[in-house]
């Protein structure tokens, strides 16, 4: 495949492009990231305090929670289209500006009902970031360098409750004396803030694509634009889809919609609820106690940060089906320990090996579909994923805390959680393995997925 290229690069001098590309880009669109997980997780961090103050339940808040995920649904496939339409550096720095005014009103909400309006007007704002910056990165990395690539940018999600923890524990306890209002509230506020300069941030450095990237050499942007060129030119000889009716309608795409969307169930209610679950279960009395837990509730995303970065090392050298539904069983059996157990450090460590297991999933499951979609259909078929899975983010919360209200335990809806991942690793044990056998090399054989990886981490 090299015969055609009008560039070509040595070993060492490959190496050093892919590392530019990185540094420039992962941590550009990894901020952006970051602050949408710590919108999504902020009522989690503020739940006791808030409920209290809007007179709100454990399901009302649950369902708040979920509600931002409708709008989210409902257009991120359109909000794909428009990325490809209008580049990546407009869009994506609309939708966080949007949101980050959005989030910054939130805390002027003086009821239940004005919170879910709010929701709901926050994920129509927010839709289509995450699968835009999913596709962005189809822009800039070839199959051999996406799977570290897609690794490094979802370290951002643990990343996300390192530091939203942080930030909400210190808003809770004197936010008031800071900002004059509710500590909840400013927590609101300062998040909107500062989503509002990481979308300047991102309007004036984010590259569109290779070509408009002023620091990369006339050579190095041949070069990239001509292995982007194969690799789609190979990928549609080899059978992939192309067009975006054709993912939109094909039954592959839908049924891993459906396993990602396990995958990430448990990922949002264990958000919300983590840090009222660590205090019903701790023995601290007083003021601090909403403070405490929403800081113990950052220890499993360190623990998950750690397994990523250790797994990833495995997964380069196994399939994409392989190294998703490993974690996916680890996810799943740590919710179980977690359901017997009223002792708040084994807890702790259960949930530790929980989030692990989703977390550490997550990247390795889009290895999975770019091997059968680009163009139009990667646009359209990564957004149709990630829709369908953002559903449990409205399903999941919801669910949880009806469970919560009705039994007066967590219990059960951690076994409901487990259950749904199990179904997940099912299908990606089926189906997945069928769309995983479309990753072809030049000469036509079939090859493991994680082969490609390897060859592309060791370059690194």
């Amino acid at each position: 495949m090299n015969e055609g290229r009008t560039i070509v690069l040595d070993e060492d001098a490959e190496r050093r492009l892919w590392r530019k590309i990185a540094f420039r880009i992962i941590p550009l669109v990894g901020i952006a990231y970051v602050i949408s997980y710590i919108d999504r997780a902020n009522l989690g961090y503020i739940a006791k305090p808030m409920s209290a103050d809007l007179g709100m339940t454990t399901a009302q808040l649950g369902f708040a929670a979920g509600l931002f995920f409708l709008g989210y649904v409902l257009v991120e496939v359109p909000s794909n289209m428009m990325l490809r339409r209008f580049g990546a550096r407009i869009w994506i720095s609309r939708i966080i500006i949007s949101w980050g005014m959005v989030t910054a009103v939130t805390g002027a909400v003086q009821s239940a009902t004005q919170l879910y309006i709010a929701r709901v007007i926050l994920g129509f704002a927010e839709a289509g970031l995450a699968a835009g910056i999913l596709l962005f990165l189809t822009f800039w990395f070839p199959k051999k360098q996406r799977a570290w690539a897609m690794s490094a940018f979802f370290l951002c999600i643990p990343l996300s409750s390192i530091i939203g923890a942080p930030i909400a524990a210190a808003l809770l306890q004197w936010g008031q004396a800071l900002l004059g209002i509710a500590g909840w509230r400013s927590l609101f506020v300062v998040e909107g803030v500062l989503t509002i300069i990481v979308g300047v941030i991102i309007l004036m450095f984010l590259p569109e694509k290779p070509s408009k990237a002023k620091w990369l050499t006339a050579d190095e942007k041949v070069y990239v634009n001509e292995i982007l060129s194969e690799e789609a030119a190979l990928q549609v000889s080899h059978g992939a889809m192309t067009g975006m009716r054709q993912a939109l309608t094909n039954g592959r795409t839908w049924a891993l919609a459906v396993a990602f969307f396990a995958i990430v169930f448990g990922l949002y209610p264990i958000a919300f609820f983590l840090p009222t679950m660590i205090e019903n279960l701790s023995s601290s009395i007083g003021s601090a106690a909403n403070v405490s837990s929403v800081l113990l509730a950052a220890i499993p995303s360190v623990a998950a940060i750690v397994v990523m970065v250790l797994w990833s090392r495995v997964a380069v050298r196994r399939s994409a089906v392989f190294s998703t539904t490993v974690p996916m069983a680890f996810g799943a059996l740590g919710l179980v320990g977690a359901t017997f157990t009223q002792n708040g450090a084994l807890f702790i460590i259960a949930v530790c090996v929980s989030i692990s297991g989703i977390y550490t999933a997550m990247p390795q499951f889009w290895r999975i579909p770019a091997l059968s979609m680009t163009g139009a259909a990667a646009a359209a078929g990564i957004a149709l994923i990630n829709s369908v899975s953002n559903l449990s983010g409205f399903i999941g919360p919801y669910v949880t805390g009806a469970i919560e209200t009705a039994t007066g335990s967590y219990t059960y809806a951690l076994l409901t959680i487990a259950a749904v991942i199990v179904v997940g690793l099912i299908i990606l044990l089926t189906v997945g393995r069928r769309a995983e056998a479309l990753g072809v090399r030049g000469d036509g054989i079939a090859v493991n997925s994680g082969d490609v990886a390897t060859d592309s981490v060791d370059k690194l």
